[in-house]
Formats: structure tokens, C-alpha cells, sequence
């Protein structure tokens, strides 16, 4: 294999490579014999790899030409992405604590030059964020935040590189460019490109950083490359063919609005708007399984006028929702007609109606996933010790979850499947888990989500890495109609 080290202007470079005369960038870019070459290697150590620079077009243009760049242009658009990183912290959070120290500085740095690094202390974290990053040098930098996180990573010129360090960079760089390690972890060529929205700071989001970072590597392996966005990046969404949504929607909420841009952009997207606008009322789920004829607790509509006349139909004691409720957030119990009393014109309040439902006991709430109109995951969702629903707060306001059991979808009794898939056919076609109670024959759905959590470890217990692919071979599906212009996609 011909290996090619391409920089700006090699006369300036400081470092001295064995065996290797770097080429000048724009000689490569334009010299039509470096163009027919094949077998190549491009080793790009330019100062910059930002949009449209030098060092970008170097990369682009080897992968055009069939060579295979390092950085190539997903590394370089993952350096430049602060979901990327955020993402990379959390999975090596772990690692982060042990190596540093309570003497180390709150701020500092390292180089790292193709995975390796002066110091050996630090040697671990550098492999790793190369096997993330593969480039030929890298700055990483990590701060203290109530715990140690990497907070930044970019390349580092042949010029930013120590004098006291030149010497171990050029020993490193000259091995990979000899072929003595040529390993670079690959990076498939994406088809399609896929965005990710998700909140960083959110609390309880629907997928925790290992689940986003198995659908990342699920879609990878189909050939949809992956981009992590944030509201902020609703300007961008023209750039994707499918946006997938692992943040908590609301009808009156960012989440709302940029699936209903991205539908209108032709992106596929899960959540869509129709779903979130379905799933985020009770009131309208209410109504819709009612017509249906789907099992439910016996369920009241409440508003003002009403208030006093349903009293002799409700039962005690029972559970008053918010139509927007979620996580157990505006859901309470009331024991008695007093409570019930007061608590509905407390959420009236908020709310012009409040869903009145009767309450049912029960050890767990059975979860189905259902997606693309069949079921995916089935899950048992035990209630928190000592309470009526599945996660409480403890005196200091720590959130107590009950234990989460997961198991084949044939497993789970075929009535609590056959509702729940009947139940979730009536919103769509997308991402949905329903929630239903079994009481004796009968499977009784309490509600419809959109958006529903998928969690390392949780949901995922049972299919594992496969649960991810399937999640995948579904937008690849629906991208491939869409771009075919099928109507049904």
C-alpha cells in the first residue's frame, strides 16, 4: 500500500519522518497523477480541518478518489460535534475517574499521537479516544464538573506539537507510516445520514448514552451515519434523510415542532408529529380507545361543569392525570371523594379537562414495544417499594425506581400482546410502548406512548444489539422507499 503523508507545506513542518517525504496539499489536490493512484493511504496532518479548508478537501477528495484518508470526513465532522464528545465522555466515565486526580489541575490537556501519549498515566484514555477519533494527532482536553469529563477534542498541528514532544511523535508517526501499524479502526461509508436529537441535560431521557451509543453502531453497520443534534440544530435538518428523536416530546415543545419541520423537509422521522400529537393528550386517548373498544380502567372525562355530577361514578380510591402527564408527573391518587375533590381543581387549574381513571393494584405495569406494527420488547415495570407507581422520591428527593424485567415477546401472555399491538395500530406506524394491567383474562391498556424508553440493560435485555438493528432496518427501510419515491413511505 502507497502511503501518503499530506500537509500545507512540508519545507515548514518540523518533524522529520522515516522513509516518508510529505506532499504538499495542494499538489495532491491537484496533480492528476496522485489522482490515478490506487492503494493509497492518506495520512492528513494539515493545521485545520474545519468546513471547506484545506485539510477538509484533502480528506473529501481521497475518499472520492477511492483512498482511504486519516482523519476521513465522519471522523472529522464527530471531532467537530459536541454530542460526539458529551457522548464519548459518559461511556468512558468510568476510566475518566480512575486516572485523574484530586492533585491534577481542575483544566488540562493531552496530545495524543495516533493513540499514544508521553505520558503512560494517560495512555489508556488516549488508545481509546483514537479508536473514537482516528487521527493522525489530537488534543484532548478534560475539565472537573463534579467529575471528570472530556470536554473537547481537536486536531493538533505538526506546529502546536512540543519541542520535547517532537521526537516521540515522529517515532510514533514514522511506525504507522512504515506499515508496522497501519491498524486504523474502520468507519463505514454512510448511504444515508440520520440525526439524533437528544437534550444532554435532560434527567430522564428516553435512551441513557450506552443505548445511543448501540443505535449509533447499529446504524453505522447498515451504512447511516449518525449525527447527535440538539434543539440548536434545527437549522440543519435539511441535511439528514431521517431524524430520530431520543428526547422526551410534548405537543408544546421544541420536539413537536422540528419532527413537523423535518416531515416537511422529507426526512423519515420517529417520532412524528402525528404520533406525539396523538400520544401526548390522555383526553384524546381516552376517547380513541373508548370508540375502539380497547379494555380500559373505567375512565372519566372531568372539566369544571362536570365535576360534581360524576362523583356517584367514581370509585376510591383513583387516579387523576393531567392530559400531558408523563413519568408520573401530574398523576395523583385520590382516596377519597374529598381528596378527589381538591386535587381535580388543583389540575383544573392547569388544564380545562383531567382524565379520572379508576384505579387498579397490581406488583407491575406490563410495557410492549411495539414498531412499524409489531411488537419489539415486552417488559415488566414493578412498581417502586412501598408505593403505587414505578418510581417515587425518597426525604431527599431521590427518584427510587422498581426492577425492570424483560422477556421474549413470546413469553408475555398473547392477550397483553394482541391489545397493546391493537391499541398502538390505532396512533401509527412508528415507536410506541403501551402500558396495560392484566386483570384476570383481560388486558386493560392505561396508556399509549410515543417516544418510549429503551435503556442499556432494560428494554434491551433480551434482543441485545439486535433490538438496535431492528430500530435501524426500519428507518433504512423507510429511507430507501422514500428515496424511490414510494408513496407508502
Amino acid at each position: 500500500m502507497t502511503v501518503l503523508v499530506v500537509i500545507e507545506n512540508p519545507e515548514e513542518c518540523p518533524l522529520n519522518f522515516s522513509d516518508v517525504e510529505p506532499v504538499a496539499a495542494r499538489t495532491y489536490l491537484s496533480d492528476s497523477s496522485y489522482a490515478a493512484l490506487k492503494g493509497v493511504k492518506v495520512f492528513n496532518i494539515c493545521r485545520s480541518y474545519r468546513y471547506q479548508s484545506i485539510g477538509y478537501y484533502v480528506s473529501l477528495l481521497a475518499e472520492a478518489r477511492n483512498h482511504k484518508p486519516v482523519p476521513n470526513i465522519t471522523t472529522i465532522q464527530d471531532i467537530k460535534s459536541m454530542g460526539i464528545i458529551r457522548l464519548v465522555s459518559e461511556e468512558q466515565s468510568e476510566l475518566l475517574q480512575k486516572i485523574f486526580t484530586s492533585e491534577d489541575p481542575q483544566k488540562l490537556s493531552i496530545n495524543i499521537y495516533f493513540g499514544k501519549c508521553t505520558d503512560k498515566r494517560f495512555e489508556q484514555i488516549a488508545s481509546r479516544l483514537f479508536k473514537y477519533f482516528p487521527a493522525p494527532f489530537l488534543r484532548a482536553d478534560f475539565g472537573f464538573y463534579n467529575n471528570w469529563q472530556l470536554s473537547n477534542v481537536s486536531p493538533l498541528t505538526v506546529k502546536e506539537i512540543p519541542v520535547e514532544e517532537r521526537a516521540f511523535a515522529e517515532s510514533v508517526a514514522s511506525e504507522y507510516f512504515a506499515g508496522k501499524k497501519l491498524y486504523i479502526p474502520k468507519r463505514s461509508i454512510s448511504r444515508y445520514d440520520m440525526a439524533i436529537l437528544y437534550d444532554p441535560a435532560e434527567q430522564r431521557p428516553p435512551s441513557d448514552a450506552r443505548a445511543l451509543k448501540r443505535f449509533i453502531k447499529a446504524a453505522d453497520e447498515l451504512g447511516i451515519g449518525t449525527e447527535l443534534i440538539t434543539k440548536e440544530d434545527s437549522n440543519r435538518l435539511f441535511e439528514f434523510d431521517a431524524l430520530f428523536i431520543r428526547e422526551t416530546t410534548n405537543v408544546d415543545h421544541h420536539t413537536y415542532r422540528l419532527a413537523r419541520k423535518a416531515v416537511a423537509e422529507g426526512l423519515v422521522v420517529i417520532d412524528d408529529p402525528e404520533s406525539i400529537l396523538r400520544c401526548s393528550n390522555k383526553v384524546y386517548l381516552a376517547e380513541l380507545l373508548r370508540r375502539s373498544k380497547i379494555p380500559t380502567p373505567q375512565t372519566h372525562i372531568v372539566h369544571s361543569k362536570n365535576l360534581e355530577q360524576i362523583l356517584p361514578e367514581i370509585s376510591y380510591p383513583c387516579i387523576l392525570k393531567q392530559p400531558d402527564s408523563a413519568f408520573s408527573q401530574g398523576v395523583v391518587r385520590a382516596e377519597d371523594e374529598a381528596a378527589m375533590l381538591e386535587q381535580t381543581r388543583q389540575l383544573l387549574k392547569k388544564s380545562e379537562l383531567v382524565i379520572a381513571q379508576a384505579y387498579l393494584p397490581s406488583q407491575f405495569d406490563w410495557r410492549i414495544g411495539i414498531l412499524d406494527r409489531k411488537p419489539l420488547f415486552a417488559c415488566k415495570y414493578y412498581m417502586a417499594g412501598n408505593h403505587w407507581q414505578i418510581v417515587r422520591k425518597d426525604k431527599g428527593g431521590r427518584e427510587i425506581y422498581g426492577k425492570v424485567e424483560t422477556l421474549p415477546v413470546a413469553k408475555a401472555p398473547s392477550v397483553v400482546v394482541k391489545t397493546a399491538l391493537k391499541a398502538a395500530n390505532l396512533i401509527g406506524d412508528g415507536l410506541y410502548g403501551v402500558d396495560l394491567k392484566q386483570v384476570g383474562k383481560t388486558a386493560m391498556v392505561i396508556e399509549v406512548n410515543d417516544n418510549p424508553n429503551i435503556d442499556a440493560g432494560y428494554e434491551d435485555d433480551v434482543l441485545q444489539d439486535e433490538l438496535y438493528t431492528r430500530i435501524m432496518e426500519v428507518f433504512l427501510k423507510r429511507i430507501e422507499m422514500r428515496t424511490s419515491g414510494s408513496r407508502n413511505a
